[in-house]
């Protein structure tokens, strides 16, 4: 090939592979370099220069003038010299115009592999470059092959991976399918070197060395199970989102199958639930048929906890909430007996994204089994009263409902106090108190001796 020939090669390339130019022509004189290197030795100090404009390709070679030569690759003497100089002296710098024509064919070869390795370093470069801000935007491909359970994907220019934990495990795929997937992560090849401990990029690691132990990256790994990529699709059928007007505040999903999206309005006029249902469900649809049918749950945000709470449950109805820990987060919602089979779903998967949604640890309780445990906690309470001298069954019933739930709070009141009920006079709220005092003390008499006992084996002990 001539130099004008290579000139126009590389212009050629320039605009299909979307290579800058410079970086072409530095890839080909390092490969020339390298081919040169295979003759004159791996010391040579060789450079080369593709004068584009001339059409001509050249090399040289760097000699040290020495007196007796002891590295022929880097020095000549000085007989050899005075070729280059009429005066030669050690010390000289010689420098060598080389024929690239001369080049043999395994020389050759060398630098068509050299030049072909590093265009492909700077295209998976350019690919990485213009895929990594792209993180977080859907895109539309089709099924180029399968990796075991993994799945290959024709982007046009790149092939991503669709990894079996990023796939929405219902669904099934041919050759040719079309794929839309959100763009989860681009990774380097240094990346996937890096990654730690972190055990979503330990999985897609492992698909990308599955996928083509050859690559280089980059590796672009794709999401179908993304809460991010449900919200991207709301967006794209709900006009509102994109203008701030309905906000998404969180997505919890059991892909394929059910999901619960939190969403707001900045206008009170505005229906955010009947906004992403759109006209007769829709926009809603869209996404759904999107998701294979996934079942979409739209839950009213609200400042209120408890109204936040009640609405996660949806579609079951609930009747009230009860805070059980502010700081913890637990909560229990109580619901008709008729609601607790749909509050709960199948395989607690309804209440379970209910709290992944809300951040609260959330029990589900049906209003029979409410009343039950207060049944069974009101006889508790009358059982351990009931043990006081002076108190029998009936007395330990109405001290309950009066809120008289420890014996210890009876014991601290003023008899005046206790003849407010109904049914007790001061003569037998003078007796219930001095009982419970009694009882109180007969206790921590039983507790005394043990700790003594403790304290004997203790010191026998030491």
């Amino acid at each position: 090939m001539e130099a004008k020939d290579l000139v126009m090669a590389l212009e050629g390339l320039e605009r299909e592979k979307n290579i800058k130019r410079e970086d072409i022509l530095k890839t080909i004189e390092d490969a020339l370099v390298s081919a040169l290197r295979k003759n004159l030795g791996k010391t040579a100090q060789i450079s080369a220069k593709i004068d584009t404009e001339a059409g001509s390709i050249k090399a040289f070679q760097t000699l040290n003038v020495v007196e007796t030569v002891t590295n022929p690759e880097t020095e000549i003497d000085l007989e050899q010299a005075k070729a280059y100089i009429k005066h030669p002296k050690a010390g000289d710098i010689v420098t060598n115009t080389l024929d690239v024509e001369d080049f043999s064919r395994i020389a050759a070869q060398i630098a068509k592999q050299v030049l072909i390795q590093k265009v492909r370093g700077i295209e998976r470069e350019n690919f990485y470059k213009e895929y990594k801000p792209r993180e977080g935007e859907v895109i539309t491909g089709s099924v180029r092959r399968f990796s075991d359970r993994d799945i290959i994907v024709d982007l046009g220019k790149v092939e991503a991976i669709l990894p079996y934990c990023e796939q929405i495990k219902k669904e099934r795929y041919v050759n040719g399918s079309r794929v839309k997937a959100i763009i989860a992560k681009v990774l380097s090849q240094t990346d996937l070197a890096n990654v730690g401990d972190d055990p979503v990029l330990s999985r897609y690691k492992s698909a990308a060395f599955k996928m083509d132990k050859g690559q280089r990256g980059p590796y672009i790994i794709l999401s179908r199970t993304s809460p991010q990529f449900m919200e991207e699709l709301f967006k794209v059928e709900v006009p509102e989102i994109n203008e701030g007007i309905v906000e998404i505040k969180n997505i919890q999903r059991d892909p394929g199958f059910r999901a619960k999206v939190l969403v707001s309005s900045i206008d009170h006029k505005i229906d955010p639930i009947g906004t992403c249902v759109g006209m007769r469900g829709i926009r809603i649809r869209a996404v759904m048929n999107e998701l294979s049918g996934e079942r979409i749950d739209l839950i009213n945000y609200s400042a209120d906890v408890s109204t936040v709470l009640m609405n996660a449950i949806s579609p079951a109805k609930a009747n009230y909430v009860k805070i059980d820990s502010l700081s913890d987060k637990k909560a229990t919602i109580i619901v008709p007996d008729d609601q607790l089979a749909i509050a709960i779903g199948k395989d607690w998967q309804n209440i379970k994204l209910a709290s992944k949604l809300t951040g609260w640890n959330l029990e589900v309780k049906s209003e029979s089994q409410k009343a039950q445990e207060g049944k069974e906690a009101s006889e508790q309470i009358q059982s351990a009263l009931a043990d006081v001298e002076g108190i029998g069954p009936k007395m330990a019933e109405v001290l309950q409902k009066a809120g008289f739930t420890t014996v210890e709070k009876i014991a601290s009141v003023e008899p005046e106090h206790l003849a407010t009920l109904q049914g007790v006079g001061e003569k037998t709220a003078a007796k219930i108190i001095e009982g419970a005092k009694k009882y109180l003390a007969a206790q921590q008499g039983a507790q005394e001796p043990q700790e003594e006992v403790t304290d004997d084996h203790s010191e026998e002990a030491n």
